[in-house]
């Protein structure tokens, strides 16, 4: 527990850390190399992330591992990740083929852009390329990690990785190196985190590859496992990483700019309130296992938790979001506001349900899970092609939100129906008693932006401190039971024992 605690705080230290660096950086990276390029940028990193992903097999690694550390049999970890490891060599050697076919198709597949740009893309997607075959071996390290419940570590390497890319990037762009640069410091913070993973792993757990075993019918198991998971996550990226090639396609790299500030805003939000997502798996499948298998009251004691955070997120980036992008970006990008809106709503209602995600894949249920994500997928492609020639960034973002609904939907009746979760009894306990208090804040919160008018910088911090002042004072009062208001004094009472 002491791990999942440390975890959870590093992780939103972390993502503290990414909010601040994020907000003071993208601006000046957008001066520095230019509306364009950003929109090259964004591009290149989604095309990219189409193709690298591991196909189910991180989650495979996290889930059977996991499974066979709460049975004690370490053996049987080390022989399942000598099979995971075999399968990710194969997939490499086909992911590296993939990106060569793609890479002589370019100007074909991105008729909107212009022939400079065309000529940039390639340098930065050939970059990104080959980062992307090097790594790509690598990615079970972050299912080991989860695993063997080595929360810290694994959220301690991505602060290194953040505060890496930062620094480099601000050392770059001050000696005016460009687009290049940025994107082979990425390359080369990646491979430096996976450098510091495997450390860890080799310093902290006892895991081992058994690189001679072979089983038929293991290799069917995980390969039925993880082919589901990789169906979703090529249903994911159909959503946000394959909206910019829609763009590039029916619209051009201004509207990809513009759709590249609402998803570094949604990124953000997500990333908040899913920062505790995959350091319970191994938890749930205790309960699950040697426990009573009620999950229930853990789902809402996290739920709750995540719920008054992203809550918090959403709601003030509804009331001062218009006046932050302004301030953040300039008015080129007045659009991103109503796109970034968009993008997080849906985020209030799905990410509270973490631990029901995680009882899931626990519980082998993907197949169903998988589903939902296809429909969500092919109705995301239908509208983003209706709606993006006449509406550019905001017709992607009217889809997006639409199919973000409809997956919340299929999720919750595959928890109802297949975890035989009572998911009304869900809502009811972490949305029911913080409900009123969240409406009631919404209002005051445009009470204040009209009270003050955020012009300024100042003015906008003093907007933000007022409304977290009303948000955290209402619900402490209003809507949070006693373990919550404690979670949240804990840390001012040691502050002011220390202070003594």
């Amino acid at each position: 527990m002491n791990q999942l605690k440390a975890g959870a705080t590093i992780s939103y230290l972390s993502l503290g850390i990414n909010i601040i660096t994020g907000l003071l950086y993208t601006p000046w990276m957008i001066n520095s190399i230019g509306r364009t390029n950003f929109g090259l940028y964004t591009l290149a990193m989604s095309v990219i992330s189409l193709f690298v992903f591991d196909f189910g097999l991180s989650a495979a690694v996290t889930r059977f591992i996991a499974k066979y550390l709460a049975m004690d049999r370490q053996d049987l970890a080390n022989k399942c990740l000598g099979l995971v490891y075999k399968l990710y060599i194969y997939i490499d050697i086909v992911l590296f083929l993939a990106l060569v076919i793609v890479y002589f198709f370019i100007p074909q597949i991105y008729e909107e852009l212009t022939p400079d740009e065309i000529e940039r893309f390639k340098v930065v997607y050939s970059i990104a390329a080959v980062y992307s075959v090097l790594s790509f071996p690598f990615i079970p390290v972050n299912g080991i990690l989860t695993a063997h419940e080595k929360i810290v570590q694994l959220k301690l390497a991505d602060i290194f990785q953040k505060l890496f890319i930062v620094g480099t990037m601000t050392a770059c762009l001050l000696l005016d190196y460009g687009l290049y640069a940025l994107v082979l410091i990425n390359a080369v913070a990646g491979l430096l985190c996976i450098i510091f993973k495997l450390v860890c792993i080799k310093r902290y757990t006892k895991q081992t590859v058994a690189w001679s075993y072979s089983s038929k019918t293991e290799l069917k198991s995980l390969a039925s496992y993880s082919g589901w998971v990789t169906v979703i996550a090529l249903a994911q990226r159909c959503i946000f990483n394959l909206a910019p090639t829609i763009l590039g396609i029916t619209s051009g790299t201004v509207s990809i700019a513009i759709l590249g500030i609402a998803m570094t805003i949604e990124g953000y939000c997500f990333t908040f309130a899913n920062a505790l997502n995959g350091i319970f798996l191994p938890k749930v499948m205790r309960i699950l296992i040697k426990e009573d298998g009620n999950i229930l009251p853990l789902m809402i004691r996290v739920g709750r938790i995540q719920l008054l955070v992203i809550a918090f997120i959403i709601i003030g980036f509804i009331c001062f979001g218009n006046q932050f992008i302004y301030l953040w970006v300039g008015e080129d990008f007045k659009a991103s506001y109503i796109c970034a809106v968009l993008l997080i709503i849906p985020s209030l209602f799905h990410l509270p349900q973490t631990i029901g995600s995680e009882a899931i894949y626990a519980q082998n249920k993907v197949k169903q899970l998988a589903i939902v994500f296809v429909v969500m997928a092919i109705c995301n492609i239908i509208g983003a092609f209706i709606l993006s020639p006449s509406l550019g960034a905001l017709g992607i973002c009217i889809s997006i939100c639409f199919v973000y609904l409809i997956r919340t939907i299929g999720f919750d009746l595959i928890l109802w129906k297949q975890i035989k979760i009572n998911i009304c009894d869900f809502f009811r306990s972490s949305f029911g008693s913080l409900l009123p208090s969240l409406l009631g804040i919404v209002l005051i919160g445009f009470i204040i932006t009209y009270l003050i008018y955020p012009g300024t910088w100042f003015k906008l911090i003093i907007d933000i401190i007022l409304f977290a002042i009303v948000y955290w004072g209402a619900l402490y009062v209003f809507g949070m039971n006693s373990e919550e208001k404690n979670l949240i004094m804990t840390p001012f009472r040691r502050f002011l024992r220390f202070c003594k």
